[in-house]
């Protein structure tokens, strides 16, 4: 009966439209009190859940994105990506997938690239007849490929959940191979979508050009291998790398670019503190539901009813990307984390999969979920920026869906596409 309380009272309040965050905490709380376990345990579960040092480095990566955003610099990663991929058939729908690659190796984040990525380009793209649900699919399903590429603050949210065990570093290199490899599939769908549509080709304009592109847009990009050499360097943790992104970027923006104006630098403020509060929100009601979970031996009879299915470790992996990509469709990367890293990660390593492969696993799967129907929160984004309904989108989009597809296969079924870059480091 508890466990009916605890998932059907959260399902029914997202299905009436509850936010996620209060779904969890209200659903929470209405079981702590059919359990008689006092209410104010599920604030202390909150807090306890918010007050992790290292989740201090998702307020500051969040920062770094909307300052980018806000100075010009993910429009110098468009304008560099744009000189050298305009010449090829649909080369907007390329640069749409590379320069959210580059942007993602600074933000971390699907709906941060989304809607910086997509405000300059899917307005470009209709300029050019490309089709909307095109420009809208390309924009929504690229802006994932930033959970993949580091940094990413879903991997910050993974490391914590399976009890800091895992390093954070390693998964960020972990990423950096099926990041790329969904880059490329998704680049393929597009150019295959354009030949068949029959788009246009844009002018290359010189590799003069090309190199003057460059070297205004290498100050942002250097930003990614700052943090990252940092951390495998062991000059700074991932937590502190944060930090450093924020400033760096202060730095560039004003002394090499020029271009933030006090406006610039309040909004860029405002929009990080707005989207770091619903993000510690999330995560503090999903530490209070999972704590429930976790008294209840949920993990443990769901790793049993799993089992009971088979002993064949394929069998179980297909199982288990099946459950987390329904949850994914319904609900947002964060909380998932938190709640189904314990279930599953014991299972996985059980049966020989590596945590930090489990982990790109997880988050790769769920970034499929958050562009896919019902709720779909980037599909949603890019939607709204393009103008278009969910509906419109979702005749043509199967093919990104593929490339999705393909690249989990080999995450899930082919260890070294995530653990040979950790393993050259460690």
């Amino acid at each position: 009966m508890d466990s009916l309380i605890l998932f059907g009272l959260f399902f029914v309040l997202l299905i009436i439209g509850v936010p996620v965050a209060f779904s969890l905490g209200l659903s929470a709380i209405a079981t702590m009190w059919y359990l008689d376990i006092p209410i104010v345990v599920a604030f202390q579960r909150m807090t306890a859940g918010m007050n992790v040092f290292s989740l201090m480095a998702i307020p500051f990566f969040i920062y770094a994105g909307e300052l980018m955003n806000q100075t010009g610099i993910a429009q110098r990663l468009v304008r560099f990506a744009h000189s050298l991929l305009a010449p090829v058939r649909g080369g907007l729908g390329l640069v749409n997938v590379s320069s959210c690659m580059m942007f993602g190796a600074i933000s971390g984040s699907a709906i941060a690239s989304a809607s910086a990525m997509g405000a300059s380009l899917i307005p470009a793209m209709k300029k050019e007849n490309y089709d909307d649900d095109f420009a809208v699919n390309v924009t929504a399903t690229s802006a994932t490929t930033g959970l993949l590429i580091p940094p990413s603050h879903n991997m910050i949210i993974y490391a914590i959940a399976a009890g800091g065990g895992v390093s954070i570093g390693s998964l960020f290199l972990a990423g950096i191979m099926p990041g790329v490899l969904l880059g490329l599939g998704l680049m393929l769908v597009t150019y295959w979508v354009a030949v068949k549509r029959g788009y246009p080709k844009g002018v290359f304009p010189g590799w003069g050009m090309v190199f003057k592109y460059f070297l205004s847009a290498l100050p942002g990009m250097f930003s990614a291998l700052i943090i990252l050499g940092g951390i495998l360097s062991g000059v700074f943790t991932a937590t502190e790398s944060s930090a450093i992104a924020v400033l760096y970027t202060i730095i560039v923006a004003v002394f090499v670019y020029r271009s933030l104006t006090w406006d610039g630098f309040v909004l860029a403020s405002k929009n990080a503190v707005k989207t770091t509060a619903m993000v510690l929100l999330i995560i503090g009601t999903a530490s209070s539901f999972g704590w429930l979970m976790a008294i209840m031996e949920v993990p443990v009879q769901l790793s049993e009813a799993l089992l009971s299915v088979s002993d064949n470790p394929l069998v179980i992996f297909i199982l288990i990307n099946i459950i987390l990509l329904i949850l994914g469709t319904f609900m947002d990367m964060s909380p998932l984390i938190i709640i189904t890293t314990p279930i599953f990660l014991p299972i996985m390593t059980g049966l020989g999969m590596d945590p930090v492969q489990f982990g790109i696993m997880l988050i790769l799967n769920l970034g499929l979920g958050v562009v896919t129907p019902p709720v779909g929160s980037v599909l949603f984004v890019s939607c709204a920026v393009g103008g278009i309904r969910i509906e419109d989108t979702l005749r043509s989009i199967w093919p990104f869906y593929l490339a999705f597809v393909v690249v989990l296969a080999f995450v899930t079924y082919l260890p070294a596409t995530t653990l040979w870059l950790p393993s050259l480091f460690n």
